[in-house]
């Protein structure tokens, strides 16, 4: 293995990607598999850095004290005597009455502008690809290759330096860090891609590492289980521990079948040839992954084949009746699912693992995700979990609690909270399938394995947990006057609203920053290439989605009532897992944009609820 060149801590000078200037710069970090350094700025930016693409300092001291030893006057004497007007062709280039003055001036003006320049250049030479970036329109994914012209001054001469000047704009770093500070409302902080470093260990474990892991596996569906036990109890306090049922209660061949039945189904919608085709994120190898997105027409599917049962007399609420195993089949096949994933893991590439379930650790990875797009030929097994099966079942399932509600209370039509429960829910669920597409922007896609912990969380969690209030009010009926149930509906409207353009406004800048409709938003440069937006709902709280998503679980518990405060677990819960994802999300975007980070979050403190956290 070669040995490296520069030590930790060490200060040298490090080019800035994408331009032909040397900075001052420390090494903090030498990664031995990639051969890459980590370099740090004086702005505070950090960035990984080829060997070649440092040097000491004292090389460049050396050899500019050459340059500035010979004498201008010897340099403009040898160039003039090369550049003879007799030479064939240029006397027909000029003119015979041309003034000699302008012309020394203007050599004068290159010897100047290049003792200023370092003794090396390295230059991008910008493709078709890189002019559309510096632009500020999308990357195209055509062409990526970036071709690099080594510029030794001491073998070109003056004017080609000054040509290459005036092609690449280049301008000293006091200037480029000038114009970082000023928002921009129209272009993207450009720069050239940088090389991305091949997938490494997971040095920091999330969840409490291997012990919180361990412990989350066990304990997820157990907190499903007691929970179900709870809502069925006539006293669902606290304080009432439920008893637990006999084992061989918890499980019937026939659910799981018919479980097994509705996960295909949604595997066979998801496959149909409707739909359009979308590509994802750039991967860590630079690769974009293709989608077809389709959930609106699964859920529509899905709505006509529940039609179609219930013409046909088939009673739904035996959903409800069976509830409790169909939990358990649900948790059963998501524990073999995540077996099946780690296992495959086990044989995939490299750069196709996660950057967070990378750890070595059987259990935490097993739990966090070890595969990143773990993939059956083009059948996306992360990403159909993701929205199908669970999503849509959660509609099925508070549909069944609606029709249990009017059967088990002879009511000829559903109760007003229990309309509520699953408008609102319903609501949310249609806008998630309508916006698909934007969930391949989350991190559960760009930046998570698929494991237990999703695989349970898509296939159990909420299908369960999430059809909570609805499950409640089947046992616990809720009165609410026409008045409450306006008031209710405001709230939820607020949180939608919230929720939905903060996301829209997120999405459509992550995929066309340039888009006129987005003129008015400003936003902080990052040396990612990427924005942060100052404007609009990102311009109020660092996580308005986060906000809204807080506002409507809560108008969703409202209409349960304030006896028990079992309905209310999920805002609690919801409250905790957003302040655990805004925290990993502050994490996160510390690393990736440095300095940049530090001046967002000084111009927008707040970062779930204004004036209060």
């Amino acid at each position: 293995m070669p040995s490296r060149k520069y030590a930790d801590g060490e200060m040298v000078m490090g080019r800035w990607p994408g331009s032909v200037l040397y900075y001052e710069v420390q090494v903090a970090s030498y990664d031995d598999a990639t051969h890459l350094y980590t370099v740090k700025y004086k702005d505070g930016t950090e960035l990984a850095l080829k060997e070649s693409d440092i040097r000491s300092q004292s090389s460049f001291k050396h050899r500019k004290s050459q340059s500035s030893s010979s004498s201008p006057s010897r340099r403009s004497t040898s160039r003039s005597r090369s550049r003879s007007p007799g030479r064939p062709g240029r006397g027909r280039r000029r003119s015979s009455s041309q003034s000699r003055e302008p012309k020394n001036d203007k050599k004068k003006a290159i010897q100047e502008t290049s003792i200023a320049l370092p003794p090396v250049l390295v230059l991008f030479k910008p493709s078709e690809n890189n002019t559309k970036r510096y632009n500020g329109e999308p990357e195209s994914t055509e062409k990526n290759d970036t071709s690099c012209i080594i510029l030794e001054h001491k073998l070109k001469p003056d004017l080609e330096v000054k040509r290459v000047l005036d092609q690449y704009s280049l301008r000293s770093r006091k200037d480029e860090k000038k114009k970082e500070e000023i928002y921009s409302e129209k272009k993207i902080f450009a720069t050239v891609k940088t090389t991305e470093k091949a997938p490494t260990k997971t040095k920091e474990l999330e969840f409490g590492g291997r012990i919180g892991t361990f412990t989350l596996v066990l304990f997820l569906p157990a907190t499903v289980l007691y929970l179900l036990l709870m809502c069925k109890q006539d006293d669902p306090s606290l304080m009432n521990f439920p008893a637990l049922p006999a084992l061989e209660s918890l499980w019937e061949t026939r659910v799981f079948g018919i479980f097994l039945l509705w996960f295909f189904l949604q595997a066979l919608f998801y496959m149909l040839p409707i739909g359009k085709v979308v590509e994802g994120l750039p991967l860590s190898t630079g690769k974009k992954l293709q989608y077809r997105i389709n959930g609106f027409y699964a859920f529509i599917f899905t709505a006509a084949a529940i039609g179609i049962l219930l013409y046909f007399q088939f009673e739904l609420h035996y959903l409800y009746d069976h509830f409790m195993q169909f939990a358990v089949s649900a948790a059963a096949f998501s524990l073999a699912l995540s077996i099946y994933l780690y296992v495959r893991s086990l044989k995939a590439p490299e750069e196709e693992l996660a950057p967070g379930g990378n750890s070595g650790y059987f259990i935490y990875d097993f739990f966090t995700g070890h595969e990143l797009n773990p993939r059956i030929g083009s059948f996306d097994l992360k990403y159909f979990c993701e929205l199908r099966p669970g999503l849509i079942g959660w509609v099925v399932v508070n549909l069944a609690m609606l029709l249990a509600e009017m059967k088990i209370h002879n009511l000829s039509m559903p109760s007003l909270s229990m309309i509520l429960v699953n408008s609102f829910q319903l609501l949310y669920v249609v806008d998630a399938l309508w916006n698909e597409e934007a969930v391949l922007t989350t991190m559960d896609i760009t930046h998570d394995g698929f494991g237990f912990m999703l695989a349970f969380g898509d296939l159990v969690w909420v299908p369960f947990v999430y059809s909570l209030q609805a499950f409640y009010l089947v046992g616990h009926p809720t009165v609410i006057s026409w008045p409450v149930a306006v008031a209710i509906t405001i709230v939820n409207s607020i949180g939608y609203y919230i929720f939905r353009s903060a996301n829209s406004q997120k999405n459509n800048f992550r995929r066309n920053p340039a888009d006129p409709k987005l003129a008015n938003l400003k936003f902080i440069p990052t040396a990612t290439g990427k924005g942060l937006l100052v404007t609009g709902w990102w311009g109020f709280v660092r996580h308005p989605n986060y906000l809204g998503d807080i506002i409507m679980a809560l108008a969703w518990s409202l209409p349960c009532g304030f006896n028990h405060i079992l309905p209310y677990f999920y805002v609690i819960y919801f409250i905790c897992l957003l302040v655990h994802r805004e925290a990993r999300d502050e994490h996160h975007c510390k690393q990736k944009y440095g300095l940049a980070w530090e001046r967002y979050c000084q111009r927008v403190p707040y970062r779930i609820f204004p004036y209060i956290y």
